[in-house]
């Protein structure tokens, strides 16, 4: 389906669109815990996305390594939990 636009596929669209939230869900939550780690709420949060990422659901959405963009987003608010 090479050429096509996302608005004619709009099932990777919607994977695309699950993947972002849980990329934003995930950034709010780190984000959240920098300030107050011990938030056990926010904890559950992040873990509910980490394993979002490892889950073979997350795997049949995208090709992207679920620890790859972890790492990624941990480096980009400035460390890991």
């Amino acid at each position: 389906m090479a050429g096509k636009s996302l608005a004619e596929n709009p099932y990777e669209a919607l994977a695309n669109a699950i993947i972002l939230q849980a990329v934003n869900d995930y950034r709010v939550a780190l984000k959240k815990l920098k300030k107050n780690p011990d938030n056990k709420d926010t904890i559950n949060e992040a873990l509910s996305v980490e394993k979002f990422f490892g889950s073979t659901w997350y795997e049949s959405l995208t090709s992207v390594d679920g620890d790859f963009l972890i790492r990624k987003i941990r480096a980009e608010i400035g460390g890991s939990k």
